[in-house]
């Protein structure tokens, strides 16, 4: 006999009654559940929390009267609202994609996604509201085309 199954005898011995083992399964399990309820509870909670926000931001931004300010209000909101959905999707992918697909290069892939580039197209983003920043990016772009 190996010592694994005779420590688990051993405390288990304590649970003769079936009815005891029964109820310490019951309390185990509640407790799991409870933990995994409040776990989901508190990541739907973000997630709806976050998806009435940018409701009543565009809500706010569509009731700007002037269609510059729409404009500008959109180009500050829309790159956010793109890379938190980049964040978002990528990381639910990570976690919930079943185990037939996974591999090492998608799992690096998907894990570069969610946790480099968000934080890397952050200061991008918020630069580009910079008009020379804009102008020498265009001259880039257009230079690396003709050459």
């Amino acid at each position: 006999m190996s010592n694994a199954s005779s420590l688990t005898e051993f405390y288990l011995f304590q649970f003769v009654n079936m009815q005891e083992l029964q109820l310490l399964h019951f309390w185990i399990f509640l407790g799991i559940y409870l933990a995994a309820l409040l776990g989901n509870g508190l990541i739907i909670t973000t997630i709806v929390f976050m998806v009435v926000s940018y409701v009543q931001i565009f809500r706010a931004v569509l009731r700007i009267p002037s269609e510059q300010g729409r404009h500008k209000a959109f180009s500050t909101c829309l790159p956010h609202l793109a890379v938190v959905s980049l964040f978002i999707s990528t990381a639910m992918f990570a976690y919930l994609k079943p185990p037939s697909i996974s591999s090492p290069v998608l799992d690096l892939v998907v894990t570069v996604l969610y946790s480099v580039v968000p934080p890397a197209l952050n200061p991008l983003m918020y630069s580009m509201r910079n008009q020379d920043l804009k102008d020498a990016l265009w001259k880039l772009i257009q230079w690396t085309q003709f050459h």
